[in-house]
């Protein structure tokens, strides 16, 4: 290979510190801090617009107010039939409780003698409920809770009576409201 080239034209070409020709110039940097802050920026921008669009796709977000379904209201109005038992149990540790309940139920217009006071196995039954086994007996359930001083309302086969037809029967479970309320 040969150590020496032959003299062209282009060796007598003068070095110029100077540039000839079209060139840019280039662009300044931006320094790091400001790259990063609005790198960070769009992150946290981006990382909210994704999880309200996924908020609002799956419907848990409404972003058009006031076109949210009505809640159904209860219709049924309170009916006291005193032909049912109600079976009235003690979910509290302490004595008497439902003896208090049935009472109350004799006084707005049940008989004693279809009112059944008795002890649960429970001692800590939460709040006072009546329950109901089938949406037509809601009516009486509804009585119920309001000629006790109101009670929450349960539609549950937990406490259904006997299989017989003839027989009609609620269950209120007096809970530990009733003693703390006194």
């Amino acid at each position: 290979m040969p150590t020496t080239y032959p003299r062209d034209r282009f060796d007598d070409v003068p070095r110029q510190s100077a540039r000839v020709g079209a060139h840019r110039a280039e662009q300044p940097r931006a320094p790091r801090r400001v790259v990063l802050l609005w790198a960070a920026l769009a992150t946290v921008l981006l990382t909210i617009a994704g999880i309200l669009a996924f908020l609002v796709l799956s419907q848990r977000v409404d972003i058009v107010p006031g076109q949210q379904s009505p809640v159904p209201q209860s219709t049924v109005s309170p009916i006291v039939d005193p032909t049912y038992t109600v079976l009235v149990l003690n979910g509290t540790g302490s004595q008497g409780v439902a003896e208090e309940v049935a009472a109350e139920l004799v006084a707005a217009g049940w008989s004693d003698d279809m009112v059944l006071p008795s002890e649960s196995s429970a001692t800590d039954f939460p709040a006072t409920t009546v329950y109901y086994a089938s949406p037509e007996e809601e009516a009486v359930a509804l009585a119920i809770a309001q000629a006790i001083g109101g009670a929450r309302v349960a539609l549950s086969d937990q406490y259904q009576s006997p299989p017989d037809p003839a027989l009609k029967e609620i269950t209120v479970v007096a809970g530990l409201d009733r003693v703390s309320a006194g």
